[in-house]
């Protein structure tokens, strides 16, 4: 009879058994839907997280960009001839920059220095081309650019285009379209 006794123990002892029990249980809840996330996000690259940039409306863009009218932008601090900075653009999905408008830069306020852009002469095309082909709009930019295969095009927000040898070294822009 003395083990069907009832004594202030034997009920903490129950009751700290099913707290006990509770807590595995959430715990191995927590550690499921933890594993579930892990597995469904992307690979991203090192340094990167995806999280919304302000003023982007409508993009999601990668530590670093900046978010503005559905595209994605990165402003590099590091200087690199054009075509190490096109590969560099091109290994992170998107282009050096190709200017639309001569203000879609306007929310680059501190744009102070000359950045490659994704314009450059092609000798087989006799033209100044951007990365995708296309020929530039001298509506966008009303000034002569002479025709010579190892010139680049660097841009500066308060200065415009400006023409360089494509080895010297500068900071880029990317931009990667979202829509």
């Amino acid at each position: 009879m003395a083990a069907f006794q009832s004594t202030p123990w034997s009920c903490i002892s129950g009751t700290l058994g099913i707290i006990c029990f509770l807590l595995m249980a959430t715990l191995g809840i927590l550690l499921k839907m933890s594993y579930t996330k892990q597995k469904i996000q992307p690979p991203l690259s090192p340094g990167s997280t995806e999280e919304l940039q302000e003023g982007s409306d409508c993009c999601s863009c990668r530590e670093k960009w900046i978010g503005y009218k559905c595209n994605c932008y990165f402003f590099s601090n590091e200087q690199k001839p054009w075509a190490e900075s096109r590969d560099f653009c091109a290994s992170q999905n998107s282009s050096l920059l190709q200017l639309e408008s001569r203000d879609e830069l306007g929310f680059a306020k501190s744009l102070q220095y000359f950045h490659w852009i994704g314009l450059s002469y092609s000798h087989a095309s006799s033209a100044w081309l951007w990365e995708d082909g296309s020929t530039l709009s001298f509506d966008l930019f009303s000034f002569p650019l002479s025709q010579n295969p190892e010139r680049c095009i660097l841009y500066s927000l308060s200065e415009g285009l400006l023409e360089e040898s494509c080895v010297r070294k500068h900071p880029y822009i990317c931009k990667q379209r979202l829509m």
